[in-house]
């Protein structure tokens, strides 16, 4: 049996209600913040689709309002005349047959891949690199693009790509606890929005199964959907 730390048992005491409003919640989860490091604060919502079936897969974008607290290395696949325009938006790594190659190496020096359409036909065979990562850029998640600039300048401030898994729960870090309560908050809303919505056309009925937040050693908060 896993044994439980005396720090992790000392934050557990910290929430005392079976779930909590959203500023509440946030309160909370701050409170438990005691490592030694700038831990990340995460969301995990449940939902009841079933990815397997293509009208009950989530998969999209929101900007958040105050980032994410994270530096996001971002690659950009493009021709070789807007190379020049990608790393002058901040672009980590742009390029064109030498990054499909590094791709195909398994070199992937980024965080996140956007792609103009005309080098889409060269990442089909590297599909079985980047789809387990979830790094293959896709025009529903706004990593496809043909304006470089204002693609990459959105993902440095703070828009967000984000999915649900097989098992149907979306999980994301939407800021970090030296955050103030205010500024996580105000991401974990806009983010809860997107999910309600982007909810699937194939989805009838009740939606959320389970929200809950946390901080990265920290312990588990539910968020009553009802009171947000």
């Amino acid at each position: 049996m896993k044994t439980i730390s005396k720090r992790l048992t000392l934050e557990k005491s910290k929430v005392k209600q079976a779930s909590y409003d959203l500023p509440s919640a946030i309160k909370v989860v701050k409170s438990t913040t005691s490592a030694k490091f700038d831990e990340s604060i995460e969301a995990h919502i449940s939902l009841f689709i079933d990815p397997k079936y293509a009208d009950q897969q989530l998969r999209t974008t929101c900007v958040l309002p105050n980032g994410t607290g994270k530096s996001l290395r971002i690659g950009v696949l493009c021709s070789g005349d807007k190379v020049a325009e990608a790393e002058k938006a901040g672009a980590d790594v742009a390029g064109n047959e030498d990054l499909v190659e590094d791709i195909g190496k398994g070199i992937l020096n980024f965080d996140l891949l956007v792609a103009t359409p005309d080098m889409m036909p060269k990442l089909a065979k590297l599909g079985r690199v980047l789809g387990p990562k979830g790094l293959m850029p896709s025009p529903k998640a706004g990593t496809v693009s043909t304006n470089l600039t204002a693609t990459i300048n959105e993902f440095k401030k703070g828009k967000l790509e984000y999915r649900a898994d097989k098992t149907g729960i979306v999980h994301i870090s939407f800021g970090k606890a030296s955050f103030s309560e205010e500024q996580l908050v105000e991401n974990l809303s806009v983010f809860y929005d997107s999910v309600l919505k982007n909810k699937p056309t194939g989805v009838k009925g009740k939606y959320v199964r389970k929200f809950t937040i946390c901080s990265t050693m920290g312990p588990g908060v539910i968020i009553d959907e009802e009171a947000i």
